[in-house]
């Protein structure tokens, strides 16, 4: 059978496939600790779940407008105006199938073949290809480790050509967990401010798990005239745990959005209605599950980074947000096992998989390939379990 061609270009989720590979496992009675996911492992809140139900009782069943019920894109409106100080109307915003569909469809509206998009290294293993399949080209900037991996002015300058089109921004950073402050947005607002044809797409999905009293700001709160070319795109998966759901918005200039809604109209039409009640009640109901999430997941990042720091040759910069690592094992790259070399972190993921009975994400998937993304989604006792035998396992190569 032919396939398109455009397949040939496109890879499947890191994520996703580490997954897989960790539930192939499991179903073989294999015991694995599962460090690859990237969702939180609390239940969606009662109250959410309760107003899922009765959006059903209440025959809130049947299609609704492509873009989002109305009733949602107000709760958006006024979570942006609590959280972000700033002011949108429902014209400005799209409710979408997660915050990916609310990517593919910016990308979708807003590029042109052979438009460049910048992006930060290590980035998101999603980027890519979205960007692809908008007939875009990639512009991976390769940040520092001793930057804390965050994008730097003069770096940003650099990257800019007459095609650039897009700069996408995710703060707090998956994989690495690097935050952006308003001093490093104001500086890099230095370079972006009188290039007005560059857009901005922030994806803020992480933006309420922060760590160390580490205050909210994106590129449209750090400037009036950056405001109507930045996008942003956020949803319920990640602070409301509600990545089944899959509820995203897209918040922005209303031609674009007008735009985006098209491209979804023909897509997948509306999200799904009951979900959308659900999410309603997500960003208007009692927040105090939300900020008690993030406490937690503080804790465990400060476990982390202990057990981190008790590896050898393991570098890692701590994380101000969202809930992953991302250390660099490249010390170990060129050791032995069973008569194979660990030549990077691909080779790194497999003996952690096969040895340790870990899942790990390799680095390479996010542009960095001396690096392994570890999530902490999950229970102090697996933690402790997952670092102990990854210990194990280090000792014994050779």
């Amino acid at each position: 059978m032919k396939l398109a061609k455009r397949l040939e270009r496109i890879k499947p989720s890191a994520t996703l496939t580490i997954n897989a590979k960790a539930r192939a496992l499991k179903r073989q009675g294999i015991h694995v600790i599962n460090f690859g996911v990237g969702e939180p492992d609390f239940d969606t809140p009662v109250h959410i779940q309760e107003a899922a139900i009765k959006a059903m009782q209440e025959g809130h069943t049947r299609y609704t407008p492509v873009g989002g019920i109305d009733e949602l894109k107000e709760a958006v409106c006024q979570l942006i105006r609590e959280d972000y100080g700033l002011e949108y109307g429902r014209e400005n915003v799209l409710i979408s199938c997660g915050g990916k569909h609310a990517l593919y469809n910016l990308f979708q509206a807003l590029l042109d073949p052979g438009d460049e998009v910048i992006v930060p290294a290590p980035y998101w293993v999603s980027y890519p290809d979205l960007v692809e399949l908008a007939e875009g080209v990639l512009v991976p900037v390769a940040c520092r480790e001793e930057d804390g991996f965050k994008l730097l002015p003069e770096q940003l300058e650099r990257a800019i050509t007459p095609r650039t089109r897009l700069l996408i921004m995710n703060s707090p950073s998956n994989p690495t967990g690097s935050f952006y402050s308003r001093s490093d947005l104001e500086a890099l607002a230095e370079v972006l401010i009188h290039r007005e044809d560059i857009l901005i797409a922030s994806d803020d999905i992480y933006y309420r798990i922060l760590f160390g009293g580490a205050e909210w700001v994106n590129f449209a709160m750090v400037s009036d005239r950056l405001r109507p070319r930045t996008f942003i795109i956020n949803g319920v998966s990640k602070s409301s745990c509600m990545t089944g759901w899959r509820i995203g918005y897209l918040v922005g200039d209303p031609e674009v959005i007008q735009g985006a809604t098209k491209i979804q109209g023909q897509s997948t039409s509306n999200p799904t209605s009951i979900a959308q009640w659900a999410s309603v009640a997500a960003l208007k109901g009692d927040q105090e599950c939300v900020f008690e999430m993030a406490k937690i997941f503080e804790r465990r990042c400060d476990y982390v980074m202990k057990r981190l720091g008790e590896l050898r040759g393991v570098k890692c910069n701590r994380p101000q947000g969202a809930f992953y690592v991302f250390p660099d094992f490249s010390s170990y790259y060129g050791k032995m096992y069973d008569g194979k070399t660990i030549s990077g972190s691909l080779d790194l993921a497999d003996y952690f998989m096969g040895q340790a009975h870990v899942a790990v994400v390799p680095g390479i998937a996010f542009g960095e390939d001396r690096c392994v993304r570890f999530s902490y989604a999950l229970s102090m006792d697996e933690l402790k379990e997952g670092f102990d035998n990854i210990a194990k396992a280090l000792d014994a190569l050779n």
